[in-house]
């Protein structure tokens, strides 16, 4: 079905400004290579620079959503967007590694707001949500890609002070698309709230606990689960894929011996990924989402506990693997999003998409050092294990979301519930 005029000039927006989020977060750890040579600092003074930039990234989602739910969605992603493009454009005339924390710890405020603004503004503005927000999940998955390539393509040819600079263009086009597009950022709401994008919100305690005494609890409590396993796999696949027996011996093309064919398969999940996203956001409007969200997590059970097996099992099977896992672990993403969505208020929606990458980034990183401290002192297999049993926590949390009252769902996603209860 061909998206209606407002739902495309939404897509296209939220497009860019996903893509370009995650084209400077990826960046970022190339760029801290050089600056180790730089500025002559230690691995550790580093880690603290970068660190300053990524933990706003995560904690800040809160705020911003409180933002978005004051102003409106389109306002803040303008100014996540500028904000990033100056902070890196920045770094181009940072003459020590403490002015290059402080462009970092602006890019970190600034790309904050952008995930709760740009799902909040696909939720209220866009008919065909599950559509748009499989490509916009596509667009992020590029910039991903795209980042890191960028980035390391343009250090063979030029100063990494020029590449900064460089790297800030898509920021700009991306801030003169925004500034020139034309939409109704509440076209899927049946009635505007009183106070969209205007002043005398109620308490951010108050809106809190109002949506912590919904089906919004559980929402919440699957987003950061997904948070767990997304990046207790993404984290440390790389290198577990480069250790694993079926990869040694396998000789590379001329001119690229020294990357890992572990990173090409990384690379393919990522790719894999993009057609999961727009599979799943397609199957949103097919199937109520809590069901699909049990469906999806019972796979990322099983994919965890076969790892190891299937480990041994050859080249082949692992690029199987990496295909599969790599599908499904990014076709949860239309369907949490979907389920904010459904579950609760138009006029709360920032603050709720808040909440959710506050529980993605924030509390998902957790397990970052509990996946490390598993691989460390423990082995491979309880690394899986455990990431199995974060999938099955899914399962069951996700399964009790069925049973749940819509509660604050909008009148159509209810209905919609209801109907597909009915078949």
């Amino acid at each position: 079905m061909e998206l209606a005029s407002n739902d495309r000039s939404i897509a296209a927006f939220t497009m860019l400004g996903h893509g370009v989020v995650h084209w400077f977060e990826l960046a970022i750890p190339i760029l801290l290579v050089v600056w180790l040579d730089a500025f002559d600092v230690s691995v550790a003074v580093i880690g603290l620079v970068v660190a300053l930039g990524y933990a706003p990234f995560g904690l800040g989602a809160l705020p911003a959503g409180v933002l978005v739910d004051r102003f409106g969605p389109k306002q803040p992603i303008l100014w996540c967007l500028t904000g990033m493009s100056l902070s890196f454009a920045a770094l181009a005339v940072a003459p020590s590694i403490y002015a290059v924390a402080l462009c970092l710890l602006a890019w970190g405020i600034a790309a904050s707001v952008y995930h709760p603004a740009g799902l909040a503004l696909i939720s209220t503005g866009v008919e065909d949500r599950g559509t748009v927000f499989a490509w916009h999940g596509i667009a992020g998955n590029l910039g991903i890609a795209l980042g890191p390539f960028a980035t390391a393509t343009l250090l063979l040819f030029f100063e990494w002070q020029l590449v900064a600079l460089a790297l800030a263009v898509p920021g700009v086009v991306a801030t003169a698309y925004g500034l020139s597009a034309d939409f109704d950022s509440t076209a899927a709401v049946d009635d505007t709230p009183d106070d969209a994008g205007g002043s005398g919100r109620s308490s951010l305690v108050s809106d809190s606990k109002s949506l912590f005494a919904s089906s919004f609890l559980l929402v919440f409590s699957i987003v950061t689960i997904v948070g767990l396993y997304y990046r207790g796999v993404l984290t440390y696949l790389p290198e577990i894929l480069q250790g694993l027996p079926a990869m040694a011996g396998v000789a590379l093309p001329a001119g690229i011996e020294e990357l890992s064919l572990g990173d090409y398969f990384y690379v393919g999940l990522l790719v894999a990924g993009m057609a999961g996203q727009y599979v799943a956001g397609k199957l949103t409007r097919r199937m109520p989402v809590a069901r699909g969200l049990v469906v999806v997590f019972g796979a990322l059970a099983v994919l965890a506990v076969v790892f190891i097996p299937v480990s041994g099992l050859g080249l082949v099977a692992v690029l199987v693997y990496c295909a599969v896992l790599g599908f499904t672990l990014f076709a949860i993403e239309p369907f949490y999003q979907e389920a904010v969505a459904v579950y609760t208020p138009a006029d709360s929606r920032g603050l709720s998409y808040g909440y959710t990458y506050l529980g993605m980034f924030g509390l998902g990183a957790l397990n970052i050092s509990f996946g490390g401290f598993l691989l460390e002192y423990l082995s491979l297999t309880a690394f899986f294990l455990s990431l199995s049993v974060i999938a099955v926590a899914g399962t069951a949390v996700a399964w009790r979301l069925i049973t749940a009252p819509v509660g604050q769902a909008a009148p159509a996603a209810e209905a919609d519930a209801a109907s597909s209860d009915d078949d």
